[in-house]
């Protein structure tokens, strides 16, 4: 799939589905702004993509702050022109618990990346799209987005919001020539997942999906990056405000 002369800004870029998202696309053609709070990581994926031969930047910035993602945003444009492509992925998960037992401290975190981030970055790409007439965005949302699970209210809650921005942007830029999608993850294989079996183990619930997965096992990042790589491309113009869904029938 040919991403030549596109130019992709990607948040959360520094490890799982962001990496495998940035690389996939550099090897496409894409040139890649990466963003990550981690700089190590950030920088490690940047270095991946050139040894391919790919072409890219890295930012350093929390997405939930507001003067981080204009500079993310502004240092794209600044060095590249402008954003075709924006995958807006930067997300953490919540310590598994009760919901009456989530510290306050828990939910404002959670809600601060992972809904605050993704709406400051759409807040921002948007005016730069708008100007340009014509972009993708891709949010990750997650199958806690559209289903419930359990143990995790603040990080469904937060699912949740992404999947009503996504619709909300997709519906009122789309005579704007603006393409806004999601990506639902289920179940991958991913530094964030790692911690999940001793996080649950901690919180003495362990749901049934978890030890089986009904493909029998969990996603590699790079699946997901393909569905990534589809809704950038010119292949999905037909689409915009869709949730998809790749967790190998987990929702099913």
């Amino acid at each position: 799939m040919t991403h030549s002369n596109q130019i992709a800004l990607i948040t959360g870029a520094g490890s799982g589905i962001g990496r495998a998202s940035a690389i996939k696309l550099a090897a496409g053609g894409a040139k890649v702004v990466l963003v990550d709070y981690n700089a190590e990581s950030g920088e490690e994926t940047l270095r991946l993509i050139r040894e391919q031969g790919g072409e890219g930047i890295f930012v350093q910035a929390n997405v939930a702050v507001s003067e981080d993602v204009q500079r993310y945003v502004n240092t794209a444009v600044d060095t590249f022109g402008r954003i075709d492509v924006f995958f807006n992925n930067a997300g953490i998960i919540q310590k598994f618990s009760m919901l009456s037992d989530i510290e306050e401290s828990e939910f404002d975190r959670v809600m601060a990346v992972n809904v605050k981030g993704v709406f400051l970055g759409l807040k921002y790409v948007l005016k730069v799209m708008e100007r340009q007439g014509s972009g993708s965005i891709i949010n990750t949302a997650s199958t806690a987005g559209i289903r419930s699970e359990h143990s995790v209210a603040a990080y469904s809650a937060s699912k949740h919001a992404v999947v009503g921005l996504t619709k909300s942007a997709a519906l009122e830029y789309v005579k704007k020539g603006i393409r806004v999608n999601a990506i639902c993850p289920g179940g991958v294989q991913t530094a964030l997942t790692a911690s999940v079996p001793k996080m649950l183990e901690q919180s003495g619930y362990v749901p049934e999906e978890v030890s089986n997965m009904r493909m029998g096992r969990y996603a590699q990042p790079e699946e997901m990056a393909e569905a990534v790589a589809f809704l950038a491309s010119d292949k999905a113009s037909y689409m915009t405000g869709s949730i998809m869904t790749i967790d190998g029938g987990l929702t099913l």
